[in-house]
Order: C-alpha cells, then sequence, then structure tokens
C-alpha cells in the first residue's frame, strides 16, 4: 500500500507541477490556485504513504538515503503549503512543486524494498537525528528556493519596466519575510537534530566528532545558517545580501549528496 501512495503521491506531484508552470507561462494566477490544492493532494498522499510504510517496516520511515529524500520533500512541500495558506504566495508553488518532483523522482527506485535495521540503528536518538536533521535541511532549501525567487523579483523591479511576471510573483517583503521565517524554524531543528546525533555517535563511536565528510558538511551547513540567523536578527540584514547567502545551501546540499554517493568514503552511510 505504501508503494501505490507513493506514485500516487508522485503523480500529483507532476500534475501540480506542470500547473503551477503553466500559470508562469500563461500569467495567470488561476492556474496556481488550481495547482495549490492539487498540491495540497500531493502532501496528503504522501503522508498517507509515510503512515503506511511506518505500519509495514514496524519502524520509522526515514531509515536510508531513498526514505530520506521522500521526507525532504515532504517537509518541503509541507512547509510551503503552510507558508501559501498563510501568505497567499501561490507562484512560489511553481519553484516548490518541481524542486519535490524532482527529489521524490531520485528517492524513488529504493522507496518500498524491504529493510532490515542493523541493531546499531534501532535507537530513539537515530530516528530523532534523521528526522530533525532533513526536516531542518529542507527548511533552509525552502529559504534558499524563496531567496532565488527574490532575486529574479529584485532584478524584474530593477529594471524599471513593470512586467506581468513581476505582478504575478509574491512581493519582496513577503519573500523575504518567508525566507526569515523558515530559517528561523530551520536552525533550531537542525541544532537539535545535530545534538541527537552527536550523542547516538558517542554511545556507538565512543565519540561525537569522527572528522567524516557528512559530519563536516553539516556543521559547514551550521555555521552559515548561524552566520545568517545572526546578520538577520543582530544586525539587520534583509532583502538581496540575505537572498545571495541563503543560495549557499543548495551549493552545500549538492556537497552533501556527493559525500553520499560518490565522492568520499564515510562512516555516516549505513544502509
Amino acid at each position: 500500500m505504501s508503494v501505490i501512495l507513493f506514485k500516487l503521491a508522485l503523480a500529483a506531484y507532476l500534475l501540480s507541477t506542470l500547473g503551477y508552470l503553466a500559470s508562469l507561462v500563461a500569467r495567470r494566477v488561476t492556474a496556481a490556485r488550481l495547482s495549490t490544492w492539487v498540491f495540497a493532494l500531493s502532501f496528503f498522499l504522501h503522508t498517507a504513504s509515510f503512515g503506511a510504510r511506518c505500519i509495514e517496516s514496524g519502524h520509522s520511515p526515514v531509515t536510508n538515503l531513498f526514505e530520506a529524500l521522500s521526507f525532504f520533500a515532504w517537509v518541503l512541500a509541507g512547509g510551503y503549503l503552510l507558508l501559501q495558506f498563510r501568505t497567499k504566495t501561490r507562484v512560489l508553488g511553481a519553484f516548490v512543486s518541481p524542486a519535490a518532483l524532482l527529489v521524490l523522482i531520485s528517492a524513488s527506485p529504493g522507496i518500498g524494498g524491504p529493510v532490515g535495521l542493523p541493531a546499531m540503528l534501532r535507537s530513539g536518538l537515530v530516528s530523532i537525528h534523521v528526522i530533525l536533521a532533513v526536516a531542518g535541511e529542507a527548511l533552509f532549501a525552502l529559504a534558499s528556493v524563496a531567496g532565488a525567487m527574490y532575486l529574479i523579483q529584485d532584478r524584474l523591479i530593477r529594471r524599471k519596466r513593470p512586467s506581468e511576471l513581476s505582478r504575478l510573483l509574491p512581493s519582496l517583503g513577503e519573500l523575504d519575510g518567508i525566507s526569515h521565517v523558515c530559517l528561523l524554524w530551520g536552525f533550531p531543528i537542525l541544532t537539535v537534530g545535530v545534538l541527537a546525533g552527536s550523542a547516538w555517535a558517542r554511545i556507538v563511536w565512543g565519540s561525537p566528532w569522527q572528522w567524516d565528510p557528512k559530519q563536516v558538511w553539516t556543521l559547514a551547513a551550521w555555521i552559515l545558517y548561524a552566520l545568517l540567523l545572526h546578520q538577520r536578527v543582530a544586525i539587520g540584514w534583509k532583502g538581496r545580501k540575505a537572498a545571495l547567502l541563503s543560495l549557499l545551501f543548495l551549493v552545500l546540499l549538492a556537497v552533501a549528496f556527493g559525500v553520499e554517493l560518490v565522492f568520499f568514503p564515510t562512516v555516516h552511510r549505513f544502509l
């Protein structure tokens, strides 16, 4: 059942992506409004697939890279929907929905297969670590998406030639506010996830720090967003500077996948 629900969610994400892109091409918000409800249905089906997977496996539905990717897309979608229903920034979905779709496509090869957890991973700290760390990273990614759209809207406005696309996109204030909210929530969530992982590593490996490539990447992401949060709260950074800095997370995210899949040996890979 979890696989069927996952495939239905994937199909619904595809439909919402096509609808959002159509709204940009046609320069009409009506298609974006309809796509928002399809996107909400996608999120509901995605949530149901996680619940079914948890029942079928008897443990956390986030135990390997593919399930972590699926959970990343789920948090990205859920975070956007919460913000969208509060701010009515429907066209932001034209960026978020394709991102969620691509992540789910990447996750699809490993979804639904049997997973036998090693004894070392049967710990509540592992579940807390993975779920919170991935959730924090997904919120940072949403902040980066809002930052990218901010830079596009800012460039359109600087041309001093009002266009249909500029009127369709959210205002600079709304986009900056979305990025700020995602940062405020994502940073403490990631921090608690990292601390849970460190506590588990100390139990298993005898030390919370191994100079593992994935640990180094996580520390780099944490420092980047600690700096950005400090600049926003203490110094009052807003707008273009904050948007540019938030985009660096996408670079770190690409490095993370390289660490996990290709470039470096890591003790952090289990399943």
